[in-house]
């Protein structure tokens, strides 16, 4: 069956000689594979290598069925043109880091509209905002809107926070609990918008401390997470 999808390019795995094996989040189909024949062969073609950069925004017509387990794509074209995430040193380092981790956590193949709405408008704005260091840290935030574990916001003003149980409470239990400097900065970065005027200022030590924090709260809350292999080199961006 032929139809047309807006996808965000997750990952791609070279298959064969000349093929490439891509991942995508569409809004139709949620998780879809593509297999692209001869596209490591030509540089002629109409599937050129730039359209698979990590999460590049797609408008595509496929061919479609549901028995199989790799698609077709029958015509592409960017759905929006990046004009800084894929030539940023730091947004293009902060984009393979996103690309990893939604590739591991994204695993329906069903539509969710909201979803896919949220990471594209999300990326748009990256795309056009200055060198944002912060965007993954409120990216990740936000994502947990749509995943089902957003931070209970219920006694905010509480002097803990159970990264186990995502609440704020006045005492500190069990083994994930977070208090002090890193509570202060983990608030402030609950009340920062993408388009919002506030700014959270953190050195980059904090920084990787914060995306650390972010990403136990992650793994409590999420089955089969997997720390992204890419971290390391994010890590080692923001050290320089």
């Amino acid at each position: 069956m032929l139809t047309s999808t807006k996808a965000i390019v997750l990952s791609k795995l070279k298959f064969r000689d000349n093929d490439l094996i891509v991942k995508c989040y569409s809004n139709q189909y949620g998780i879809i594979s593509f297999l692209l024949k001869g596209v490591l062969k030509s540089k002629k073609g109409k599937f050129k290598i730039a359209y698979f950069q990590e999460l590049t925004l797609l408008d595509l017509e496929i061919d479609y069925r549901d028995t199989r387990s790799l698609q077709y794509i029958k015509e592409i074209k960017l759905s929006n043109h990046f004009y800084s995430i894929h030539t940023n040193v730091v947004k293009s380092t902060i984009a393979m880091f996103l690309s990893e981790l939604l590739s591991n956590i994204l695993k329906e193949e069903e539509q969710n509209v909201d979803l896919f709405k949220y990471i594209e408008t999300a990326l748009i704005w990256f795309d056009q905002s200055e060198t944002e260091t912060n965007f993954h840290l409120m990216f990740l935030i936000e994502l947990t809107k749509y995943l089902g574990f957003y931070p209970n916001l219920n006694n905010f003003d509480s002097q803990f926070f159970n990264l186990e149980f995502g609440q704020f409470q006045n005492s500190e239990t069990g083994n994930y609990c977070i208090k002090g400097e890193k509570l202060n900065f983990f608030k402030t970065l609950l009340g920062i918008k993408f388009d919002s005027n506030n700014k959270l200022t953190i050195s980059n030590t904090h920084k990787r401390e914060l995306l650390d924090m972010i990403l136990v709260y992650f793994n409590l809350h999420l089955d089969g997470f997997k720390k992204p292999k890419s971290l390391e080199v994010l890590n080692q961006v923001f050290n320089t």
